[in-house]
C-alpha cells in the first residue's frame, strides 16, 4: 500500500470539502476560476451574545491554506475566553476567493456552538463559583466531531470565569479523548446506574468499585434503589477510613419522576425553612419552585444529604449532583448556596439551536469596502 503524495492528499482533502460544503459554494468557486480570482475579506459574527472560542476553526483553516500553497490573512479581533457582543465581528478572514469561497460552511460549523457552549459554561461556574464542574456531555453529542467542540467549549468557558471571578470551573470531562483540554490525561467517572444494577446493590457495587480501583476515590450513585440517605450511609460506613479522608463522594441523580428517600412537597419547605429561610420565601417561577422543593435533585434534596451526612459523622464526605444541571437551574442553586462539591453536567449544551448559527459576510472586494444592505456593521471602524 503507498502512502499518498501532497498532490494526492491536496485532491482528497477538495473532494472532502466539496462533498461537505453548500452546493453554491461549490458553482461559485467554478465562476471565480472562470472569471478571474479577487482578494476577499469576510468578516464572522454571530447574533447573541457569546464566549470567543475560535482556536478548532482557526486550525483547520491554517491547516487547509497550508495544503493549498495558500496564506489567508487571519484577524482575530478578541482573544480566547474574551466575553463578545450581539453582531460584532468574531474574526476577519482575508484571502483568495477561489480557495476561500467553498470553506464557509465548514469553519463556521467549527465555531458558532463552541461559542455558545463556553458562554453556558461560564455562566454556570460564574453562578456556582464555589463548586467544581464536570463536563458529561459526550453522550449527548452529535458524534466524536461536536464532542471535541464541546470539550473545548467548556474548558474555554472555565478559564474564562476562574480568571475573571476566581470560580473554581471545570476540572475534567468524561472521556480521554478530550481530557487535554482540561489539563487532564484521562476522563473522569466512576460508576453508571447499570453497575449498580448488575452488582444487586449500592454497597456492593461501591466494593467492586474499589477492589477494581483501589487507589482512586470513590463516587458511588445512590439513587437506583430509591434509598439515597440509607445508601449514602450505608457505604460510608462500609468505608469509614475513606469517608474520613475525604475520598468518599456521593451522587445524587434522582430523575425527576419522584422525591428523594425521605422528602415530600411539605418536608421539602420545612429543610429549606431550616437552612435558606429568606430564599424560599422570594418570588420564584413554577420552574424555580421545582428545583427547589420539587421532584428529583432539588435545593432541598441536597441539603438533607448535607444534614444526613454529618449528623452520622461524615462531615468530610462530599455531594456531587447530576440531572438537569442548567445555567438557569445553576443560577437557582447558587442563589440557595446549595451545599454541591461536584456538578456533573452536560446541559451546558446549546439549547437554542438557531442560537449558534454563525455567519459569514464578504466585505471588501480587492480592498474596496463593499457589503450587502443590512450589514454595515460588520465593516472595519475607522481609526481615529
Amino acid at each position: 500500500m503507498t502512502s499518498q503524495t501532497p498532490v494526492d492528499k491536496r485532491e482528497t482533502v477538495d473532494s472532502s470539502i466539496a462533498d461537505h460544503t453548500d452546493q453554491y459554494f461549490n458553482k461559485t468557486k467554478r465562476v471565480i476560476g472562470k472569471f478571474g480570482d479577487k482578494t476577499v475579506t469576510y468578516a464572522v459574527f454571530m447574533r447573541r451574545p457569546v464566549i470567543f472560542c475560535p482556536r478548532l476553526m482557526l486550525d483547520w483553516l491554517e491547516g487547509i491554506a497550508k495544503m493549498r500553497g495558500h496564506s489567508f490573512q487571519i484577524e482575530p479581533c478578541f482573544e480566547e475566553g474574551d466575553w463578545v457582543g450581539a453582531g460584532e465581528p468574531l474574526v476577519y478572514i482575508t484571502g483568495s476567493f477561489h480557495d476561500l469561497v467553498d470553506l464557509e460552511t465548514l469553519y463556521l460549523q467549527k465555531l458558532g456552538s463552541a461559542c455558545v457552549a463556553a458562554y453556558n459554561a461560564y455562566a454556570m461556574c460564574s453562578h456556582m463559583p464555589e463548586t467544581y464542574f464536570l463536563a458529561m456531555d459526550a453522550r449527548h453529542c452529535a458524534g466524536s466531531e461536536m464532542a471535541e467542540l464541546m470539550a473545548y467549549a467548556a474548558s474555554v468557558g472555565s478559564r474564562a470565569v476562574v480568571r475573571e471571578l476566581g470560580a473554581l470551573g471545570f476540572i475534567g470531562n468524561a472521556n480521554n479523548a478530550t481530557a487535554h483540554y482540561f489539563g487532564n490525561e484521562f476522563g473522569l467517572g466512576t460508576m453508571p446506574h447499570a453497575l449498580i444494577g448488575y452488582a444487586g446493590s449500592t454497597v456492593r457495587a461501591a466494593e467492586m468499585f474499589h477492589e477494581s480501583f483501589p487507589d482512586n476515590p470513590l463516587t458511588v450513585l445512590v439513587d437506583y434503589y430509591g434509598k439515597e440517605i440509607t445508601d449514602a450511609l450505608a457505604t460510608c460506613h462500609r468505608f469509614p477510613e475513606m469517608a474520613a479522608e475525604g475520598r468518599v463522594s456521593v451522587r445524587i441523580d434522582t430523575h425527576g419522576g419522584r422525591f428523594i428517600e425521605g422528602l415530600d412537597p411539605a418536608t421539602s419547605y420545612a429543610v429549606l425553612e431550616r437552612h435558606m429561610p429568606r430564599g424560599i420565601r422570594q418570588y420564584r417561577s413554577e420552574q424555580e419552585l421545582k428545583w427547589l422543593v420539587g421532584t428529583g435533585v432539588s435545593a432541598a434534596a441536597i441539603y438533607l444529604m448535607r444534614e444526613k451526612l454529618d449528623e452520622a459523622g461524615f462531615d468530610k464526605v462530599k455531594i456531587v449532583a447530576s440531572s438537569g444541571f442548567s445555567p438557569e437551574k445553576c443560577r437557582t442553586m447558587g442563589n440557595m448556596k446549595a451545599p454541591i462539591d461536584v456538578i456533573g453536567t452536560g446541559s451546558f449544551l446549546p439549547e437554542i439551536w438557531p442560537e449558534t448559527y454563525a455567519t459569514a459576510d464578504i466585505i471588501s472586494y480587492d480592498g474596496v469596502p463593499g457589503v450587502k444592505v443590512g450589514r454595515e456593521f460588520l465593516l472595519r471602524k475607522e481609526k481615529p
